[in-house]
């Protein structure tokens, strides 16, 4: 692994950019990084200025070619016990250690190594670098960036999403709807219960419904084997209500969420559980007419689901060791997003294992980080104007943008 990738994400380690907090200054020293080299550079700012997403080009101008995507912000580190400063990089038996370097600040030191390298040699077919905010607490910050960059005529072909999946391509991931309920009763004296309606009540029978329809997709549910739970899910995460032993609670506050396969549509799962809370407060209305269970959409992220056979699949996984299977991974992404809104091919490739992020002493091996080099090194090689067979299969599959694939 070269010293260069290690010196990056030392620095890109020390940038605290804790989901919505600042990422500025961590983007200020990637374009100092960039800009002199001649990369085009580009920022897609939040509303309030404080954060924003980078998107750098090398190589020509137009469709085709390559995105190398990855999220700079990182979880938090509060209450967790560290062996060592979560923003200082720690290297200790081949492994290195620090707040975001598994998720996914590793594979952004190896991309932004890779455009340092290709911009020494002339590319036939662009090659992209997308550095996006806030993808931590619902891929929120990229949007902005693919909604403009969904106006303009030109398209990349293909993006390689550089979440950890042990440099093992993926194809897919569930889809992923945050929602809240707010159940609305009648407060009272706990002496005159039965005078008034309780809202924690309401709200039990809400989850009830909610682990119905779970056991129904576990049961009888679409399947996609890929995944280690082949169904959809859903899941209820807190529930809070009432303020004292004594009163009637008049409201209860539920979060839920449900993660999808492709074979299902979140949206009429949706609409079966509205459904439920309609037929749950029915027979209180009557007798309490301001009752209701209100659910409100959170957050959400489009799921991801690349045919294997696709053109860009197949040439991405001629680059990997011939051992290694396709595969489909738990977590969520962006990549779904820049399928849906640009209308590409998406993959899921980084280095390390995201068993090890999240954590405290989160770390990536630097073995994970060389793999990383070799393969994107192997990317930028094929995207080279010359004659090597790489270069003829790359300049077949991605020449001309989505259409070509």
């Amino acid at each position: 692994m070269s010293s260069e990738i290690l010196d990056i994400l030392t620095k890109l380690v020390s940038f605290q950019t804790v989901s919505r907090h600042s990422n500025l200054a961590l983007l200020d020293y990637v374009e100092g990084l960039l800009g002199p080299l001649g990369v085009r550079l580009e920022r897609f700012t939040s509303s309030d200025g404080t954060r924003a997403n980078l998107w750098a080009s090398l190589g020509p101008q137009g469709s085709g070619g390559v995105v190398m995507s990855g999220h700079c912000d990182v979880v938090p580190v509060t209450g967790q016990n560290w062996s060592s400063g979560p923003y200082t990089l720690r290297r200790e038996n081949g492994n290195l250690y620090g707040r975001g370097t598994a998720d996914m600040k590793g594979f952004l030191a190896v991309a932004i190594y890779t455009m340092i390298q290709a911009a020494q040699s002339p590319l036939k077919l662009p090659l992209h670098l997308a550095i996006s905010y806030d993808e931590e607490i619902g891929c929120l910050g990229v949007r902005g960036m693919l909604d403009s960059l969904a106006k303009r005529p030109e398209r990349p072909a293909l993006c390689i999403i550089g979440e950890p999946t042990g440099m093992r391509i993926a194809t897919g991931h569930k889809g992923k709807r945050a929602l809240h309920a707010c159940c609305h009763g009648q407060e009272a004296h706990s002496a005159l219960a039965p005078d008034a309606l309780n809202a924690l009540h309401l709200g039990a029978a809400l989850i009830a419904r909610i682990q119905d329809q779970q056991a129904e997709l576990e049961q009888n549910g679409a399947r996609d084997m890929a995944y280690d739970i082949p169904y959809s899910t859903l899941h209820v995460g807190t529930m809070q209500g009432g303020t004292a032993l004594n009163i009637v609670p008049n409201l209860c506050d539920i979060e839920f969420e449900i993660r999808n396969i492709a074979a299902d549509d979140p949206d009429a799962l949706i609409a079966n559980i509205s459904k439920d809370a309609t037929a749950i407060v029915a027979p209180h209305k009557s007798r309490f007419p301001d009752a209701c269970i209100e659910i409100k959409e959170v957050s959400g992220y489009p799921g991801l689901d690349t045919p294997v056979d696709t053109p860009s699949v197949t040439f991405l996984n001629t680059l990997m060791d011939p051992e290694s299977a396709l595969i489909k991974v738990a977590f969520g992404t962006e990549g779904g997003l820049f399928q849906e809104r640009l209308s590409i091919p998406a993959v899921i490739c980084g280095p390390g294992h995201m068993a090890q992020g999240h954590k405290p002493d989160e770390f990536v091996s630097e073995a994970q980080l060389a793999k990383c080099d070799q393969f994107l090194s192997a990317l930028t090689t094929a995207l080279q104007d010359g004659t090597e067979p790489t270069l003829q299969a790359v300049t077949t599959l991605i020449r001309t943008g989505p259409i070509a694939i």
